[in-house]
């Protein structure tokens, strides 16, 4: 039976947790919620909302976990859904598990993403959205043969029918018209981390494109987004444009 592991990379305030919930309506598919994030607390240190609660509950061991993802699907599943986000691939860990992934990348441009991430955490840098990540695994996965699809999320929720389709062609996947709507409320798949990030996906029933916003940064913040515009603007021009 072909077994299908999809590799969701990301940063956060994106639609990754939505999209979790999209392939999650499959009949067909298992998914994981950043499985990396406890081993990437403990290594740090960082003082992200409910982080001892997310170490004490999650695996810490990187090895043990990547293990588990290039392994068996659970709950005898032919699809596997796994949302990354890039920041949690520390230097520390191995990549080659990753080469064994089909790998897609979901971008969103920082500016939007600052201005969406501070409102949950007041702390931030540039290596906190995961752009700068996204790039350099990019340039990694293209130099061993392997080219990652590429969505921006704006262009994403223009039509996320075309884009599902398109993704489930890519992997030779059927599509199905559960991935464009779920019920509402928490999941139990969703991380411990989800009562301070999820209200948005808890209080949808699908895909809802964002309002648009003039946001103003502050000089500190617009540094930040300014500091990972070239990455984005590099993957931005190899997405995936569809009509």
């Amino acid at each position: 039976m072909k077994q299908t592991r999809l590799a969701m990379w990301s940063g956060p305030r994106n639609i990754s947790t939505a999209m979790m919930r999209s392939f999650e309506n499959r009949s067909d598919c298992f998914v994981s919620d950043e499985p990396l994030y406890a081993a990437f607390l403990q290594q740090t240190g960082l003082n992200h909302p409910g982080a001892e609660e997310v170490i004490a509950q999650g695996d810490c061991d990187w090895r043990a976990v990547t293990h588990q993802l290039t392994g068996a699907i659970p709950n005898n599943k032919t699809l596997w859904y796994q949302k990354h986000m890039s920041h949690h691939l520390l230097s520390s860990m191995s990549h080659d598990w990753i080469y064994q992934l089909n790998n897609i990348f979901l971008i969103r441009n920082p500016h939007d993403v600052v201005a969406s991430y501070i409102k949950s955490r007041a702390e931030i840098a540039p290596e906190d959205i995961g752009l700068l990540q996204q790039a350099e695994l990019y340039d990694e996965l293209c130099s061993v043969g392997l080219s990652p699809l590429i969505i921006d999320s704006n262009d994403f929720l223009t039509n996320p029918k075309l884009y599902l389709e398109a993704i489930c062609a890519q992997y030779n996947l059927s599509f199905e018209d559960a991935m464009l709507s779920w019920p509402k409320g928490p999941r139990d798949s969703d991380g411990i981390w989800a009562k301070y990030w999820y209200q948005a996906v808890w209080n949808s029933t699908g895909f809802e494109s964002r309002p648009e916003q003039q946001t103003t940064l502050s000089h500190q913040h617009q540094k930040i987004a300014d500091a990972c515009m070239p990455a984005y603007e590099k993957l931005y021009s190899k997405r995936i444009i569809l009509a």
